[in-house]
């Protein structure tokens, strides 16, 4: 069990730093209310599971290859980038305040989650922090424990989307519509800030490959 707990926590600590799927979740839950919120968050963690396993079969060694790795930061940036202009046009679009009938589907705010980790520039950020934690844990741990860490770090994950969720919902009770509308404009901005840092990865990808 310690090292399931100790693996909890590094899936907290994974989960921590403010990513698109964090931006991207927030402004969801923001807009639509807690379970929408974590609809994304349970999309990016299809993605993570499905990187869980093919890093089990070794296919994530794949994507860590460099001329592998470098026109998908450049896809990446373009999905994000489409994401950021999406979120600035639709501002003021799909908003319900508090106590309003939420009109968006489950399944349009999921697959939202689904888009925004299987980026691929976002599938190689997660592969080189995720996978490397993941790796680690196989070689000293052995294929046996292996599922045990993986569950540890998913739970890290699942806790923190809920903590997030948690926070943002609260929130959500005294902000207006105006409020959200800048809030979702705001994480288009972030969303872009994103796209250009896998651009500036490509770029130094590319001068390393050169």
């Amino acid at each position: 069990m310690s090292l399931y707990f100790t693996y909890v926590m590094i899936g907290l600590a994974i989960a921590m730093p403010v990513g698109a799927i964090t931006v991207e979740m927030t402004k969801q839950g923001l807009k639509n209310g807690f379970i929408h919120g974590w609809a994304v968050g349970i999309g990016g963690m299809t993605i993570d599971l499905l990187l869980i396993m093919a890093l089990y079969l070794g296919l994530a060694n794949f994507l860590a290859l460099p001329y592998i790795q470098m026109p998908l930061w450049i896809v990446g940036a373009v999905f994000l980038l489409i994401l950021a202009y999406d979120s600035i046009k639709n501002a003021d679009k799909d908003i319900t305040l508090a106590g309003e009938k939420v009109t968006k589907s489950f399944f349009s705010t999921y697959r939202n989650g689904i888009l925004v980790a299987s980026s691929p520039g976002n599938l190689v950020f997660w592969v080189s922090v995720f996978g490397a934690v993941l790796a680690d844990s196989f070689a000293e741990n052995g294929a046996n424990q292996f599922i045990i860490v993986a569950l540890g770090i998913l739970t890290g994950i699942l806790m923190h989307d809920i903590g997030l969720l948690t926070i943002v919902s609260l929130t959500r009770k005294v902000m207006n519509r105006n409020m959200i509308k800048w809030t979702s404009i705001i994480a288009g901005i972030l969303l872009f800030g994103f796209a250009c840092y896998f651009i500036y990865e490509f770029i130094i990808d590319l001068k390393n490959f050169i």
